[in-house]
């Protein structure tokens, strides 16, 4: 292949989207980023020379839109679903019934609008990749997190149902799974912009950053395209697990 790869990123205002972003472009690769912010998708495409689109993935119209201009330049070669979150951190007793809806509206739903969208446009490129940002939230329940952890879980299961529809299509379907990642934005948010909550959740360990995370994304995308990367989890050293994790008593280093 002589032209550059060129990868869709959605969820790329912030966080992961918007690391794998500057990674990917740091090695050359073509990269149309999407997300709801226009200023912050305008300062990434000023920093990374990115071609950007505005749009909200829990619409039909913006997502039609997104295709429209992201297949007029030419092959689109990946789509990388980073856009989902998490609300709350409640019991399934006290949970509000519309955090359940808005979370698998937006990892769920979403994911599947775009990737349908863009299947057409994968496959005729030759050499397609469809990678789903989940979590081990995906792969292991823990109290509190019920909302999430379903929505994330079936986002895991539209992966590995995927894979095994487009076995012999030529698209990769990819699952990346992190554990504990520290962003600007995912624990406010899922503490309804409670900052202080929100920097508790990371005090004591030395958690992923979202760089950590489109490193790993970068490097799995790059395989040569017969090597398919299923499932990839990443965890902090001293997280074992949602209910194993070792904390400082002074912080970390």
């Amino acid at each position: 292949m002589t032209e550059p790869l060129h990868v869709v990123v959605t969820g790329a205002s912030s966080g992961i989207g918007a690391a794998t972003v500057r990674a990917l472009t740091t090695e050359g690769v073509r990269v149309t980023a999407t997300a709801r912010r226009a200023e912050r998708l305008k300062a990434l495409s000023d920093e990374t020379g990115c071609a950007t689109v505005v749009a909200d993935i829990t619409s039909d119209k913006d997502v039609a839109a997104l295709v429209k201009a992201v297949t007029k330049a030419g092959p689109v070669h990946a789509l990388v679903n980073c856009a989902g979150g998490a609300l709350g951190l409640d019991p399934v007793a006290d949970s509000p019934l519309s955090e359940w809806s808005s979370q698998y509206e937006l990892n769920v739903v979403g994911t599947v609008r775009v990737t349908q969208a863009l299947l057409p446009a994968l496959k005729e490129s030759g050499r397609g990749d469809v990678v789903l940002i989940t979590s081990t939230a995906a792969h292991e329940p823990y109290e509190g997190g019920a909302g999430y952890v379903a929505a994330k879980s079936a986002e895991a299961a539209l992966a590995r149902t995927l894979r095994l529809e487009l076995t012999g299509s030529g698209v990769r379907v990819i699952e990346i799974a992190p554990g504990m990642v520290h962003t600007e934005e995912f624990s406010v948010n899922r503490f309804r912009g409670d900052k202080g909550r929100a920097d508790e959740v990371y005090k004591g360990i030395d958690p992923l950053s979202a760089e950590d995370v489109a490193d790993a994304i970068a490097w799995a995308i790059h395989r040569p395209h017969h090597v398919n990367v299923d499932l990839l989890v990443l965890r902090p050293r001293e997280q074992a697990g949602p209910t194993k994790t070792v904390r400082y008593m002074t912080g970390g280093d």
